[in-house]
């Protein structure tokens, strides 16, 4: 039954903008021959349902094979090499990685594909479970769990997108500029695709502002508590990721203080990988199990550890805010027990975090309890007026779990007297403790332009490739040779452009391709 909702054919881009006369046309029947509303006709096939959408975030496919699309792997392996604190090795992500991409690069194609697919699924989920209310089949209170899940995926799809296709939120006053189609419909009919193929893209504060009410109506219906599948605090703590990007610190720290006593971080920096499953810090994580993962070419522990596609970068492996004797430095080593956080072959340094190699069980890490203290500790510098004290405690919550010797390395009252001293710390944390979790590139698109700790572009990286096991020495920061030169802000690379397919299928997104792309 995981693949119930095979609802979207593989000429179906976005929300299927393309003609049922088409030689490739929408398949309107799961591949199991259940129509969609006889999908939703009993509580056990309903449930069914719930887990196809969950199977198409983990999953999703890659010229008809499953590649991580959006919540299984990519946003990992996307997010980490669009910015410089890892190495593409081979040519795996080289596109990506060097920003040589173009409105028919496959990787860049399937995460709007994807993308779009997975919200469609949960427009269908919602709308069948709406009707199954109705009807009778399932009370209320499971209806409306199951609707908050479906709103609490398309909310943070939607917010994925706008990392990637659309400008940051301070681009504009009032964050007038150009988001994404946010969609509401679920597909399923020729007629549907019809009256919704005009459809272009909602303004960026616009598709905030829907992602917002879809995350508090998840927040205030979902009564699931399970890691793997939308909850309550997932909910609240993606709302803090969100609020961070609008630079709304007093309502980072208001969603983040509805979680405190819910989680604690785990008493190693390697508890979170070590039992990622059963953890006491992670909030919201993508199943992966021995039958249902992105295989060879997208799983976490196959591209990352086993492969070893995406080393470290030297950049911020030498960075002296990382002290030497960091647990996150620890090692592990092939054969043994996988306790450490990294490992290394050819002096070249790889992430340990994802350590099935053999039925890639490893979940993907969508957002945790650590995310949540440094989002707060950074609105805490910001707002005004800043509270440095109440910044510096959730910051070294954070870091000290990770120090050799807290008492004497423990930032102090008097490291950072400035806010924008202590919002730098905060986001160096950020880049060491999420190094190899796909954080970065959500940092840099957010802090372009920003009045502390302004970013302007894609940072300088190291050459694709293997870097050489000199490169990696400690004792100083590293400072060259950048085989990928900085692209500024201006340029139209910082975005993605909307694939071509969708551009030649969708009119009105034609006239709204992103500057340059054209």
């Amino acid at each position: 039954m995981k693949n119930i909702f095979k609802f979207l054919a593989m000429s179906v881009i976005g929300i299927g903008m393309v003609s049922c006369s088409e030689e490739a046309i929408l398949d309107l029947s799961p591949i199991n021959n259940i129509s969609i509303d006889d999908a939703f006709s009993s509580p056990s096939l309903i449930e069914s349902s719930l887990n196809g959408m969950y199977n198409a975030a983990a999953i999703g496919e890659y010229n008809g094979t499953g590649r991580g699309y959006v919540w299984g792997a990519a946003f990992v392996q996307q997010g980490d090499n669009r910015g410089e604190d890892v190495v593409n090795t081979a040519t795996f992500y080289q596109l990506t990685y060097t920003a040589t991409y173009d409105g028919t690069t496959a990787n860049n194609v399937y995460y709007w594909v994807d993308g779009y697919r997975l919200i469609n699924r949960t427009n269908l989920v919602i709308e069948g479970v709406t009707k199954a209310i109705e009807g009778g089949i399932i009370t209320p209170e499971v209806g409306a769990d199951y609707i908050g899940q479906a709103k609490f995926l398309r909310a943070i799809t939607h917010f994925e997108l706008l990392m990637y296709f659309a400008r940051p939120y301070n681009f504009t006053p009032g964050a007038s500029h150009p988001g994404v189609p946010y969609r509401e419909v679920g597909i399923d009919t020729q007629s549907e695709i019809d009256s919704e193929i005009l459809k272009g893209r909602n303004t960026v504060a616009e598709t905030y502002e829907k992602v917002l009410a879809d995350l508090d109506a998840a927040e205030n219906t979902i009564t699931n508590t399970q890691l793997t599948k939308a909850s309550k605090n997932a909910a609240i703590a993606f709302k803090t990721r969100v609020y961070l990007h609008m630079r709304n610190w007093n309502k980072v720290i208001e969603e983040g203080n509805k979680l405190m006593g819910a989680y604690t971080l785990t008493a190693e920096p390697d508890g979170v990988f070590d039992d990622n499953y059963g953890n006491t810090e992670s909030i919201f994580s993508t199943l992966q199990s021995a039958t249902n993962n992105p295989g060879v070419n997208a799983a976490l522990a196959s591209q990352y550890n086993r492969r070893r596609l995406v080393a470290i970068s030297p950049i911020i492996w030498r960075d002296p805010s990382w002290l030497v004797d960091d647990k996150r430095r620890s090692e592990t080593y092939e054969g043994e027990d996988p306790d450490g956080m990294v490992f290394t072959v050819g002096g070249r340094k790889y992430t340990a975090k994802y350590r099935d190699g053999v039925n890639y069980t490893d979940a993907a890490p969508v957002i945790r309890y650590a995310e949540v203290l440094l989002n707060m500790a950074e609105a805490e510098a910001r707002k005004s007026p800043a509270d440095l004290t109440a910044a510096l405690e959730l910051l070294n919550k954070v870091r000290n779990r990770a120090l050799a010797n807290p008492a004497a390395q423990a930032y102090t009252a008097a490291s950072f007297t400035t806010p924008a001293a202590m919002v730098g710390a905060i986001l160096k944390e950020r880049r060491i403790e999420f190094v190899m979790e796909g954080r970065r590139w959500s940092d840099i698109h957010r802090l372009q332009g920003d009045d502390l700790q302004p970013i302007d572009g894609i940072p300088a990286k190291v050459d694709n490739g293997n870097p050489p096991a000199s490169a990696y020495e400690l004792g100083t920061p590293y400072a060259g040779p950048f085989g990928v030169a900085a692209i500024p802000g201006s340029d139209s690379r910082f975005l993605w452009p909307i694939p071509q397919i969708e551009i030649d299928a969708n009119p009105t997104l034609a006239a709204e391709q992103n500057p340059g792309w054209n």
